[in-house]
């Protein structure tokens, strides 16, 4: 593997400031009111539970841990945290639905349950946690198992959730009885009204996330490939759409996006970048039975292609999507830290929005973007998936950056430290929580505090509180106080 940017600055020392991304970042929050005031909440303070990193002001509470039991006793807590949308329960809660992108060597698989498995020797799946208004779990249960390599996903307008599978394995790969790369329906409510049925017509091959268009129920998918030729972008048009659970099931049409003179969009390296008169083609076999759907033959003008695709979301009446990055040494057409593009699906219009980094500053966000979401009021929240220090970061309408949280749980050693990434950022219905996962070790965050501007800009206290086993003597509840560090608040320069 290629040295990343992260290891580069750390073995030459670099300490000078560099670009942290440019773009026109008012396109991210199109029919957004962006708050106002100042660009983050201030300096992370170190947490002396070593979990979570938050500013001042903020707390969090540790939800869900792997290892841990399930409230349905149906077994462990699974490993391996990804995407996680949040829904709108009765009587005020709040469910969430986590990914589980486990293969076949993971250490805690999603236990099988009757009904809900696809197939016995997939270890991934979906759990669903219900927490009351307080953020208390009130259960915790499988949604669906017996997939592989569950990484992302997306919301439905009818309040359902897409788990993608990150993998092109067929039955008799890894031990599989069953071919997988497909994406699974999980209804939150109640899981069993999906039960794991793959929706076979939107493509099989290496999905990462989706994103519903609401007025015409039109997905587009992303592809997280990992060789050359890398992924495509996706649409998927339903025979029934916008018809409620259970309609993706009825089929549809498989297209991939072609931008004509494009063959790989990481080569577009100028922000602001428009084509117009993007192109849709239908995917010759979306079952790829002989032949991945990347390697397909699209006819003379080719298709486009990109390294990296990964977090996808709809806003106003554009849907977003990331490349994380691209390496030339790995086969892109060019090297990139991560772009956000936009699409346009009236105007047929595609236009760079963000480029991401080089940041010469190893500590500070910039670098491989990977789930995104849009938090209330107009915020862009980004998780982090690159080496070094992990952050979640927002991006404000004025092109500014800031941290949110900084992954604290070392699984490295102390000369050698490594955290992993985080994923599935997401927030409550009321917008009041930030949830987001730690990828390994498994662990699910609840995140509060003044998330609007011009509230208590004065000292609080801000709690870690841990789960039997987490910290601490075995069935003990920790809490640790956080203070303020003395060391200002580092700024990054931008450049729009």
């Amino acid at each position: 593997m290629s040295a990343t940017r992260r290891q580069l600055l750390a073995r030459t020392g670099a300490s000078v400031a560099g670009i942290a991304f440019t773009g026109a970042l008012s396109e991210l929050f199109a029919g957004t009111a962006a708050a106002r005031g100042h660009a983050g909440h201030g300096p992370l303070v170190p947490d002396p539970a070593g979990l979570l990193d938050l500013p001042e002001g903020f707390r969090y509470k540790v939800l869900s841990r792997e290892g841990l039991r399930l409230r349905s006793d149906e077994g462990e807590v699974p490993s391996n945290h990804d995407g996680m949308g949040a829904f709108r329960g009765r009587r005020g809660r709040v469910l969430l639905v986590r990914n589980h992108e486990n293969r076949p060597s993971a250490r805690i698989g999603v236990p099988a349950v009757e009904g809900l498995t696809y197939d016995p020797a997939g270890k991934g799946g979906c759990t669903v946690l219900e927490l009351d208004g307080r953020d208390e779990v009130l259960g915790e249960r499988v949604g669906v198992a017996g997939t592989a390599v569950n990484c992302a996903g997306g919301p439905t307008p009818w309040n359902t959730w897409l788990t993608c599978e990150e993998t092109e394995d067929k039955a008799g790969t890894n031990g599989y009885a069953k071919d997988h790369g497909f994406v699974f329906e999980v209804d939150p409510v109640d899981p069993r009204r999906t039960g794991a049925v793959p929706l076979t017509a939107m493509g099989r091959f290496q999905h990462e996330a989706v994103a519903v268009d609401p007025r015409t129920g039109i997905v587009y998918e992303t592809e997280d490939a990992f060789q050359r030729p890398f992924g495509l972008f996706y649409r998927f048009l339903p025979e029934k759409p916008l018809g409620g659970t259970g309609s993706l099931r009825a089929g549809g049409a498989l297209e991939a996006m072609r931008v004509p003179g494009v063959a790989d969009l990481s080569a577009v390296q100028e922000t602001g970048a428009v084509f117009e008169g993007v192109e849709w083609v239908p995917v010759p076999d979306p079952q790829a039975r002989h032949t991945p759907i990347r390697l397909q033959d699209f006819g003379p003008k080719g298709i486009t292609h990109a390294q990296k695709l990964e977090g996808c979301y709809w806003n106003g009446r554009s849907v977003y999507f990331v490349s994380s990055f691209a390496r030339s040494a790995e086969g892109s057409a060019a090297d990139h830290y991560g772009q956000v593009w936009r699409y346009e699906p009236q105007r047929r219009r595609l236009t760079l929005i963000v480029a991401f980094g080089p940041s010469s500053d190893i500590r500070l966000p910039g670098e491989s973007p990977d789930n995104i979401c849009l938090a209330p009021g107009g915020r862009l929240m980004v998780c982090e998936d690159g080496n070094g220090a992990q952050h979640v970061y927002g991006l404000t309408k004025r092109g500014e950056v800031y941290p949110v949280a900084r992954n604290a749980q070392n699984t490295g050693t102390e000369d050698e430290p490594e955290w992993g990434e985080f994923a599935g950022v997401t927030f409550s219905p009321d917008g009041g929580t930030m949830y987001v996962n730690c990828y390994t070790p498994g662990t699910t965050f609840a995140v509060t505090g003044p998330w609007h501007w011009g509230g208590d800009s004065g000292r609080r206290a801000v709690t870690a509180r841990l789960p039997p086993g987490a910290g601490g003597r075995a069935g003990a509840c920790s809490t640790a106080r956080l203070r303020r560090t003395d060391a200002p608040a580092r700024r990054r320069e931008i450049f729009i």
